[in-house]
């Protein structure tokens, strides 16, 4: 038989759908994949029923539709404090999913090194193979997620021509703050390389914690490029709209890469979308307070429960310890992938093994995530009860 790429060989699919295709074939309440299990903002839906009678039920321009460019070029404008020309400065993609890959394939070359922060969003490292570029991977450090200025510095000595930087961060929830992101800028500028942020958590984001767009910073607008996407700040996980935002010159290859990866976002909801990018400051206030209060009521919950845990900055996951379970004796030798399908099948929960996300050999902690309704989430944590029962049998 012929053989296939080696690329395929260098990683395996993803985890995260992984965990949620056995939560589903075991009923159990799925806190691994992020997406809510609420509605959308009632403004997107009466827009969508619009949409699906009157159209557009065609190719919309392979970059993204006139109305949705300037209805999104307006709300990123206020983010990063200047205006951003939907002609020339913004490129529609099939969820910030591809847009992470059009950024990464349009700067890299084959051979390029690029940084990236672990832990991290899986996609990020197959996104560096698949564009040919070799990861470097830069430590965020347990349980603060502190990194060491000085090897990005490295990094950018080896060559490498960009550096990644998902914030607030999948999975452990950490904001990067502004002194930080300068820090990483200034080293940005020194060796004229780029950055490529993942920003879809932009709005879930708890005081006192605060986020800073790195295109936003002086001199950074022509280093970076912006991804995201509407699937978290609207609840759409499934319309796969996003986004990447920089200057005209980076764009323009953007698009030429993204028009051979997708051709284009589906065009009715492009249309349906703009009704949310014109929601007023308040529904993103509201946003926040509703996470905030998601991430509050489901942390003192495991603290209840007596399960250690990080609290996020922002985002909406955390990251739980599973050390005390792996020491007890029915579970000696088990890896956290083996843990967390344990949980789905005996305890009804399930969660993202926090190995596909490091580096590093870390195999005590998982993700769970509270973009849940409340009775969802009180659910979860009755039944994440009878993980702190075992603990209790074994003193």
């Amino acid at each position: 038989m012929p053989t296939l790429s080696e690329r395929v060989g260098t990683f395996t699919d993803s985890v995260i759908r992984r965990m949620t295709r056995i939560s589903n074939a075991c009923g159990a309440i799925n806190l691994s994949q992020g997406f809510p299990d609420f509605d959308p903002p009632k403004v997107l839906l009466d827009a969508l029923e619009q949409a699906a009678h009157n159209g557009p039920h065609q190719y919309s321009i392979t970059f993204g539709a006139q109305n949705f460019r300037e209805a999104l070029a307006k709300k990123v404008s206020k983010t990063l404090g200047r205006m951003v020309d939907p002609e020339t400065e913004l490129c529609v993609t099939c969820g910030s999913t591809e847009a992470m890959m059009t950024a990464m394939m349009t700067i890299c070359n084959p051979g390029d090194k690029v940084m990236v922060f672990s832990p991290f969003y899986e996609n990020y490292g197959a996104d560096a193979i698949l564009s040919g570029a070799e990861p470097i991977y830069i430590p965020l450090v347990p349980p603060t997620y502190a990194f060491d200025l000085q090897k990005i510095e490295d990094g950018f000595r080896q060559g490498a021509k960009a550096i990644v930087i998902c914030n607030p961060s999948n999975p452990c929830g950490k904001v990067f703050t502004r002194e930080e992101l300068y820090a990483i800028s200034a080293l940005v500028l020194k060796y004229d390389a780029f950055v490529i942020t993942d920003e879809v958590y932009e709005h879930m984001v708890y005081a006192p914690y605060v986020h800073t767009a790195v295109a936003s910073l002086p001199g950074m607008f022509e280093h970076t490029l912006t991804c995201n996407s509407l699937s978290k700040t609207y609840s759409i996980t499934g319309w796969r709209l996003g986004y990447v935002c920089g200057p005209a010159w980076v764009i323009d290859g953007a698009r030429k890469v993204h028009d051979f990866l997708t051709v284009g976002a589906a065009a009715p909801l492009q249309e349906a979308a703009v009704a949310g990018l014109e929601l007023p400051e308040s529904y993103y206030e509201d946003l926040r307070s509703l996470y905030t209060q998601k991430r509050d009521f489901f942390c003192a919950g495991l603290d209840r429960i007596g399960l250690r845990h990080n609290v996020p900055q922002g985002t909406y996951f955390v990251m739980l310890d599973i050390q005390a379970f792996l020491d007890l004796p029915q579970f000696q030798g088990y890896t956290d992938l083996q843990f967390c399908e344990w949980m789905i099948r005996n305890i009804g929960v399930a969660a993202v093994p926090g190995s596909s996300f490091f580096r590093e050999n870390v195999n005590h902690l998982i993700r769970l995530h509270f973009a849940r309704q409340q009775s969802t989430l009180e659910e979860a944590l009755k039944r994440l009860e009878k993980m702190a029962a075992l603990l209790q049998e074994n003193g």
